[in-house]
């Protein structure tokens, strides 16, 4: 499919379609290019809050600035409900003000020399659907209203708590009448407690407004509590597109596993061909274990390597006695390293087949010392073999 077929089929579903995008930098040393983002597509459908989720430097700020029109690509294209923003190959872009969009930075951008109203009321004086002057201050109390700032409208915008700021930058981008609504991490900067609160929040007006979200954030748990779809970035790469439920449950490499919560991974020397029921049998230093799921893609052959993927919840453990019991599938024998009490649950550290230690979360009431054997099982429902 060209790529015009591709956006004029994408234009009635998605609000944000991007194709191929590349953007480099020069080095200082030299000629050669790095790349910050290369050669990414992914889809962002109307109304759905889409996060780009990442470490520092894996190109998820630059992206979003590339749909904002702030930075511009040397290759790629991008579309906005149909319409192309940016096209390296005909040379066509179209400024930041022009695009259906509205940014919330990570330092809100509220100016200081204002009121409340007259920051929110800013884009309805002076943006591209500006409104009558008898209408502002309405429009503007209304959408203070609806983020709860209606009572303090008139007071100077250096009064307000970062979470009053937060809300307010929100309200004035929502006055912008955006198709598309880009976030980059703009709850960064507020206590745990408050963060909780506010990503509720947004989320809460996210929905109720209908606006289309692409939210950039290296906070894992923020990306899962409010993103419909999150796309996983690595050095410039996409390595994962998915539900949060999928990200965290059916990871696709290895990175996506270890970035995304924790996740026991451990080497597999080689695999045997699927079993009747579809489980994978992986050769591990820890011994076989059998991976009810696995990555999509080819069935593993014989010898491929890769890693065996589980979350220290789903680590089944229990104390022995008497000496050690013969094993059933999937069951090996460990000794606690160490015991952390963490209020709603125990955090074990256990060595188990030599030198290879895996996190196991165990009941708050588990009694069990440093030192002490214990047994392990590894439910191969929720064990992933992930290919190499």
């Amino acid at each position: 499919m060209t790529n015009a077929a591709r956006s004029a089929e994408a234009a009635h579903t998605e609000s944000v379609v991007i194709t191929r995008l590349r953007k480099s930098y020069k080095r200082v040393s030299g000629s050669d290019a790095t790349y910050a983002i290369d050669g990414i597509s992914f889809d962002v459908p109307k109304g759905k809050f889409v996060t780009l989720l990442g470490p520092s430097g894996c190109g998820k700020t630059t992206t979003l600035r590339c749909v904002a029109g702030l930075e511009q690509a040397q290759e790629g294209r991008i579309d906005m409900g149909g319409r192309i923003v940016f096209d390296a190959a005909e040379n066509r872009y179209v400024r930041p003000e022009d695009r259906p969009i509205a940014m919330v930075p990570q330092s809100y951008g509220i100016w200081p020399h204002m009121t409340v109203i007259d920051n929110a009321a800013f884009p309805l004086r002076y943006g591209r659907n500006r409104s009558r002057s008898k209408d502002v201050r309405p429009r503007a109390l209304q959408m203070l209203e609806q983020v709860g700032l209606a009572g303090i409208a008139d007071r100077w915008a250096t009064q307000l708590s970062g979470g009053q700021q937060q809300r307010l930058a929100f309200a004035r981008a929502l006055l912008c009448e955006p198709e598309v609504l880009l976030l980059d991490e703009p709850l960064s900067n507020l206590d745990a407690k408050l963060r909780a609160q506010l990503r509720q929040e947004l989320r809460s007006f996210q929905e109720q407004f209908g606006v289309t979200a692409l939210y950039v954030t290296h906070d894992q748990s923020e990306a899962l509590a409010l993103s419909d779809t999150v796309i996983v970035m690595n050095q410039g790469r996409i390595e994962q597109v998915d539900e949060p439920q999928r990200i965290y449950h059916s990871p696709r490499t290895s990175f996506v596993a270890d970035f995304i919560g924790s996740a026991n991974l451990f080497a597999v020397q080689h695999v045997s061909r699927p079993c009747r029921d579809g489980s994978v049998l992986a050769g591990t230093s820890i011994g076989p274990v059998r991976c009810g799921n696995s990555t999509d893609g080819p069935d593993p052959r014989n010898g491929d390597s890769g890693f065996v993927c589980v979350r220290p919840e789903n680590v089944q453990v229990q104390t022995r006695e008497g000496g050690r019991s013969e094993l059933a599938d999937n069951q090996f024998h460990g000794t606690v390293v160490s015991s952390e009490f963490l209020g709603d649950r125990v955090e074990l550290v256990i060595r188990c087949g030599g030198e290879v230690s895996l996190t196991a979360f165990a009941r708050a009431d588990f009694g069990c010392r440093p030192g002490q054997d214990i047994a392990l099982r590894l439910d191969p429902a929720t064990t992933t073999y992930l290919a190499s």
